[in-house]
């Protein structure tokens, strides 16, 4: 079943009533109405006067429901999730600890691989044509010491942001905050299913920094990022030109990346579907039961 995503950007108290998600709207218009917490994969709070009980947290948990918690300037700032959400948590996550360094770096390259296949297809799509971008794919070393990632990036984003005057950055204004809450709402759904498969999201196959808590997260979504990209320059070119202020609107069409379709391996299905076949096959790769992650081809 593929899970909600709620969004609450207005006052709101949200309780439990047998089992179910009870919603309370104040304001002039009062109303109220109950969804069943099982059918719920993420919730995001946009606002300080949404109010909720600590009941409502531990199910959406139990359930491996991923809560967002955004700050005042409307963008997500943190993320709540289970402590694991998988019956052989202990021994999947013995796996992924003992995982080698040199399975990790087939893994990165691997991902990077997928990640640049992507964006060329992305690039091709909108009419761009980099033939060392796609010759890169095939060159991607164990690791990826080369850093072909960054070479890609550089070109990929001078090509998609080219026309909108400015350069991929989190502040770098302009449509980069479409990006952003994009990005923040795939990171949710790449984490939610990682705990759901029994991995633990602060340790990473690449990414490692101390301070962050997403690190595996960060890697996995490397190649999902290209899906979310198309999607957001589709609705760029219907819009023109964005000045960096999220809307209503822009929130509303974000809201359906965990929806979006993806093809993995000839079958398609939901962005967040897709997910878990991918966080699942890392596990297998973990166990030493399968040799590759199954990643979403841009089509």
């Amino acid at each position: 079943m593929i899970k909600r995503t709620l969004y609450f950007g207005n006052p709101a108290y949200l309780s439990v009533k047998n089992n179910q998600l009870c919603i309370k709207k104040t304001g002039d218009n009062p109303e109220e109405h109950t969804i069943p917490i099982e059918d719920i994969g993420i919730l995001i709070a946009d606002h300080q006067q949404v109010t909720i009980t600590h009941s409502v947290i531990t199910l959406l948990q139990e359930n491996n429901s991923v809560i967002i918690w955004c700050g005042s300037d409307h963008m997500p700032l943190s993320m709540s999730l289970p402590i694991y959400g998988n019956d052989t948590y202990s021994e999947k996550l013995r796996y992924q600890v003992e995982a080698s360094e040199p399975l990790k770096k087939q893994l990165w390259k691997q991902t990077i691989s997928a990640k640049i296949k992507n964006q060329s297809y992305l690039l091709r799509h909108l009419g761009y044509r980099f033939i060392h971008l796609e010759k890169m794919i095939a060159k991607v070393n164990s690791g990826d010491p080369e850093n072909y990632e960054g070479q890609a990036a550089a070109i990929y984003w001078n090509a998609l942001l080219k026309q909108h005057e400015v350069t991929r950055g989190r502040d770098d204004g302009g449509p980069n905050v479409l990006f952003n809450y994009g990005y923040a709402i795939l990171r949710a759904v790449i984490a939610r299913n990682l705990v759901g498969s029994g991995c633990l999201p602060a340790l990473g196959i690449h990414h490692s920094n101390k301070y962050n808590p997403y690190c595996l997260a960060d890697d996995i979504m490397e190649p999902y990022r290209p899906i979310v990209d198309q999607y957001i320059m589709k609705y760029l070119s219907q819009i023109k030109e964005h000045n960096g202020n999220l809307t209503k609107e822009d929130k509303a069409y974000l809201l359906q990346i965990p929806v979006l379709d993806v093809s993995i391996q000839g079958k398609d299905s939901p962005l967040m579907v897709g997910a878990q076949r991918t966080t699942a096959s890392l596990v297998q790769c973990y166990q030493g039961k399968a040799r590759k992650i199954l990643y979403p081809d841009l089509q």
